[in-house]
């Protein structure tokens, strides 16, 4: 682990606690101090930005931009080399009927395909993401899960996403989790001193309140997280409008205290562009236009792309295609 890193993310939290050391009580004391979520508003706001309607133009747009902080995801069991050069093909040319449009953000693969998805993509600026540290569960040693990272990161993995131990998190062990994604934001530096950006699963499905939500983005974001991400799209419900807008206004607030972006990816279960065009509403609304482009905001998707594909070619030609003509290679998953 390098130190000067561990020091610097030490250094900080120690400052922003205005602790002498980091230990669980420190950690917790501060993370039970941040204001509660409001259920009910929380619901009610999401609800209300589910109503909202926006001008063609607009939704031409937002479809586009929709379209491009996809990260398109395979994550089965089943998956072999030539499902992901597949999925690679598709991120390069989602529409081959039209060339105008834009490519998705990432492909995202487990970390043994990470080489196979970096050499069909080639050049082209789309990158690859790898799920490590033992996911979904994240039921492993912290040597497995940075050994998980670093493989990943050596293949040419452009970014991580993570988990998180929820075991630790919902028993307290705030500590626990806070040095596992110090460790595992580390590993992700190249020998060259670049490094892969780094997304923090929080599994919402399984944090059970907003509250829990909300304390789990601010560990993850003390401990240097890059992002932070709602599922792994194996746990039901995975993400929601009302657990991403608690997700959205941490960042602000973040923001706020810190002067540091760190993006936000919603993931699981998003399938429609009506659902789509609706957390970017929340993105505009809660945390701003900043945050409304790829390297701030992701969808973890990949049935995703075949409907705003659909809505897209209506509004071009007036008419819909037809499902029949888009590739349906789409994890259930997703």
């Amino acid at each position: 682990m390098s130190t000067s890193t561990t020091t610097d993310s030490a250094a900080r939290a120690r400052d922003l606690l205005g602790v002498s050391g980091l230990t669980n009580r420190a950690l917790a004391a501060w993370l039970h101090g941040l204001p509660g979520v409001d259920q009910v508003g929380c619901e009610a706001r999401a609800a209300g930005l589910k109503t909202r309607s926006i001008k063609t133009d607009s939704k031409r747009w937002a479809i586009d931009l929709a379209i491009s902080m996809i990260d398109l995801t395979t994550l089965e069991g089943a998956d072999t080399p030539g499902k992901v050069r597949g999925l690679a093909t598709r991120a390069l040319v989602p529409d081959p009927s039209d060339p105008s449009t834009p490519s998705p953000a990432a492909v995202c693969v487990y970390g043994d395909m990470v080489a196979v998805a970096k050499e069909t993509l080639g050049e082209s600026g789309i990158g690859v993401a790898a799920v490590a540290t033992a996911f979904p569960s994240g039921r492993a040693s912290l040597e497995v899960k940075l050994a998980d990272t670093r493989e990943a990161v050596a293949a040419g993995a452009d970014e991580i996403d993570m988990v998180i131990d929820r075991g630790a998190f919902l028993a307290g062990d705030y500590l626990t989790v806070y040095d596992q994604i110090v460790a595992v934001k580390d590993a992700c530096t190249r020998a060259d001193g670049s490094a892969a950006r780094l997304k923090v699963i929080m599994e919402t499905g399984e944090l059970v309140t907003y509250d829990n939500v909300r304390r789990a983005s601010w560990l993850s974001m003390l401990a240097g997280g890059d992002f932070i991400k709602t599922s792994t799209g194996k746990i039901s419900p995975a993400a929601t409008l009302p657990v991403t807008v608690v997700m959205l206004e941490a960042v602000r607030d973040w923001h706020a205290l810190i002067g540091e972006m760190v993006g936000v990816k919603p993931a699981g279960g998003i399938r429609t562009s009506k659902d789509a065009i609706s957390f970017l509403v929340a993105v505009h609304e809660i945390a701003g236009e900043d945050w409304l482009d790829n390297t701030w905001f992701r969808f973890g998707a990949s049935s995703l792309l075949n409907d705003l594909i659909l809505q897209r070619q209506r509004m071009s030609l007036g008419v819909y295609s037809g499902a029949d003509y888009i590739a349906d290679d789409a994890p259930s998953a997703y």
